[in-house]
């Protein structure tokens, strides 16, 4: 399956016009290295446009009652189900990922802003009892204003539709900075939805990061940031954010730790493990990467596991039979590859399976005998890397898990209760799986501790990032 390719343009109060920066960035192909076309950027004149923009749009979006702003996303989330195949194809051609993980990633982004939009309509106050006769207290909850709003390259459909999905849902206006390496997907999806809203209220922006960083969250009409991707990009934003004193939601980096104790099931559990490590070629914030592994069924675990890794089918995303695409650019390729290398120099052993030459293909590789301070552990892999190590009790791979600087996810797998009262009370991480991978759904909080960021997107907490909070006495 095949299709030509276009970059998009940018939309800019609701029209689709051509980007007027000098500089243009090329959109490739990770299969094959082979650029499919060239992104027009914005330049300074077409932020400040966007941004006049938001500022009207918020005006009259705040004013749509919720029950419309409901109807009005839903419908774009039709069109969205409608045009599923077209989203999912251009994101494997840009991005890499199998056709059918591209297919679940615009099914989840769909799911997201379905449950913000039906949120919308419970967003609520409370009434006080009031200190005085004739007098009433009362808490208000109101959108807090035009957002700006960056997601990465790695799940672009779900990462931008946390951001859209609860901006709109509130009655903010959203410029929302794409990633530049994967345009074309989000920019469908986002059309999708504009269709529905007044000009303006939706905007999408591809540019030179740091300039369109600088624009927007400078900007006085910009009252709330948000902002998934790397450690380094989110400590920046927030020291601009705080220099501006603009509220910001972090979702950065993960590492997350699996302890795996010696009554797990571990012949149906191998199989979900790997699925989810290797998924999207490892770049998941989510992916299970240290796995720690009761030294009573370690040499079990480490077999069943690296075959299960090794009979991965590689190749180009489109092709049906392909269970791990390639990584979504060289750079990523060459931060992997020395990785592994930088690890192996410092003692861990490393299997590694097959990969195709042509393209950004990364051999899936598990690392053995790692030491505690192996640069495998410190450093978030993001790519088809994976840790194994055995330790002897649940205590010690708690204890080696919040190690890590990171604290995203992690996931355990275990019939022990006290294992598992354990490991939820006193593992640093912002959501926990148990005999299972789920930590990632609408209606719940997402988001991580330490260098992982902070504040929460999705369930309710993720609708209050984009909600004021007003305390009114009124004395008759």
């Amino acid at each position: 399956m095949s299709s030509p390719y276009a970059a998009p343009k940018l939309l800019i109060d609701g029209q689709w016009r051509a980007g007027r920066h000098t500089l243009t960035h090329p959109i490739v192909n990770p299969a094959d290295g082979q650029t499919l076309d060239r992104l027009g950027l914005a330049n300074a004149d077409d932020i400040a446009d966007a941004l006049a923009a938001t500022e009207r749009a918020f005006a009259q979006w705040r004013e749509v009652p919720a029950h419309e702003r409901c109807a009005r996303l839903e419908r774009g989330v039709a069109r969205m189900r409608e045009h599923q195949e077209a989203i999912a194809l251009a994101l494997t051609q840009e991005q890499g990922k199998p056709l059918a993980e591209a297919r679940a990633e615009c099914a989840m982004a769909a799911d997201l802003i379905k449950w913000y939009a039906e949120e919308a309509r419970r967003v609520h106050g409370r009434v006080i009892p009031a200190r005085q006769a004739n007098s009433r207290m009362t808490v208000l909850k109101q959108p807090v204003g035009p957002v700006a709003a960056f997601s990465p390259w790695n799940f672009p459909l779900v990462l931008s539709a946390r951001k859209i999905g609860g901006a709109l849902a509130a009655g903010c206006s959203i410029v929302l900075k794409g990633a530049e390496e994967t345009p074309a997907s989000v920019a469908v999806m986002v059309d999708c939805l504009q269709q529905e809203l007044p000009p303006g209220v939706l905007q999408l922006l591809f540019g030179v990061p740091s300039e369109v960083s600088q624009h927007l969250i400078s900007a006085p009409a910009i009252r709330k940031v948000t902002f998934t991707g790397s450690v380094p990009v989110g400590r920046h934003l927030a020291e601009l954010a705080a220099k501006h004193l603009k509220r910001i939601t972090l979702e950065l980096g993960g590492h997350a730790p699996v302890i795996v104790c010696r009554d797990a099931e571990i012949d149906r559990t191998v199989q979900m493990m790997v699925t989810h490590k290797f998924r999207n070629a490892g770049q998941a914030c989510l992916a299970p990467t240290r796995f720690y592994v009761d030294q009573s069924i370690y040499g079990h675990f480490l077999d069943a596991f690296t075959a299960a890794t090794f009979s991965l089918k590689l190749g180009p995303g489109l092709a049906t039979s392909t269970q791990m695409g390639p990584l979504a650019n060289a750079r990523r390729l060459a931060a992997v590859e020395e990785l592994v290398q930088n690890s192996v120099s410092r003692g861990a052993k490393a299997l590694r399976g097959q990969a195709p030459e042509s393209g950004f293909f990364a051999p899936a590789t598990v690392l053995t005998d790692v030491e505690p301070d192996s640069p495998v552990l410190l450093e978030e892999p993001f790519g088809p890397v994976a840790a194994v190590m055995p330790v002897e009790s649940v205590d010690q791979a708690i204890a080696l898990a919040n190690q890590s600087r990171f604290g995203l996810a992690g996931y355990l797998f275990t019939d022990s209760a006290r294992a598992i009262e354990r490991v939820s009370a006193r593992l640093e991480v912002g959501s926990v799986a148990i005999n299972g991978m789920g930590v990632s759904v609408p209606e719940a909080p997402f988001g991580g501790l330490k260098d992982s960021g902070y504040g929460s997107e999705s369930g309710v907490e993720g609708m209050e990032a984009f909600l004021e909070t007003k305390f009114t006495h009124y004395f008759a």
